[in-house]
C-alpha cells in the first residue's frame, strides 16, 4: 500500500527485501489528498522540518484531480517494479483502503502487507496510520516502512 509514486530508491528496497525469492506486488494507491486531512499533513510536515511543504499543503490535489495524479503515480510504480524484474499489478483505491487491502491479501493469498508511506507521526502517535490498523484487519505479517525521498 502506497500513497505516491514509488522512487528508485523504495523499488530497489521492496524488491531486494526477500533476497532472490521471487516476489509479486500487489499495489494499491490511495491518493493522497483523499487519505489524510490537510491539518494533519501540515502538522507532520512541522514535526519534519519541513516548513515549505507545511505551507503547500494547501495545493494538494484534491477530487478528479488526485485521481489523475494517483493514476500517473501508480502507472510509475508498477513500471518501476517490473522493470527491477518482479510481477507487479495495482489499482488506486478511492474509499475504505483498508477494507479494499484485505480483500486483495484474501485474494491473492498475500504472504505479507507493506506499508510504505512518508511519516505521519500524528496518526502513528495515535495508531490510526494504515500499518498500525492494517496488523488488526488483515491476518498476515504487515511491514511499516518510509519512503526514502520524496517523488
Amino acid at each position: 500500500m502506497i500513497e505516491k509514486a514509488l522512487t528508485s530508491a523504495d523499488v530497489e528496497f521492496v524488491t531486494t527485501l526477500h533476497g532472490d525469492e521471487a516476489v509479486s506486488f500487489h499495489v494499491l494507491l490511495q491518493p493522497r489528498g483523499e487519505q489524510a486531512d490537510r491539518l494533519l499533513r501540515a502538522i507532520d510536515d512541522v514535526a519534519l522540518g519541513e516548513l515549505d511543504e507545511a505551507v503547500r499543503e494547501g495545493q494538494t490535489p484534491e477530487g478528479e484531480e488526485a485521481l489523475s495524479v494517483g493514476e500517473r503515480a501508480l502507472e510509475v510504480s508498477l513500471t518501476a517494479l517490473r522493470t527491477a524484474g518482479s510481477a507487479a499489478e495495482g489499482r488506486l483505491v478511492e474509499d475504505h483502503p483498508l477494507d479494499a487491502l484485505k480483500n486483495v491479501v484474501q485474494e491473492v493469498g498475500a504472504d505479507e502487507v507493506i506499508v510504505l508511506t512518508d511519516p505521519h507521526y500524528v496518526e502513528e502517535f495515535f495508531h490510526r496510520d494504515w500499518a498500525s490498523r492494517a496488523r488488526h484487519k488483515v491476518g498476515v505479517p504487515v511491514l511499516k516502512l518510509f519512503s526514502h525521498s520524496k517523488a
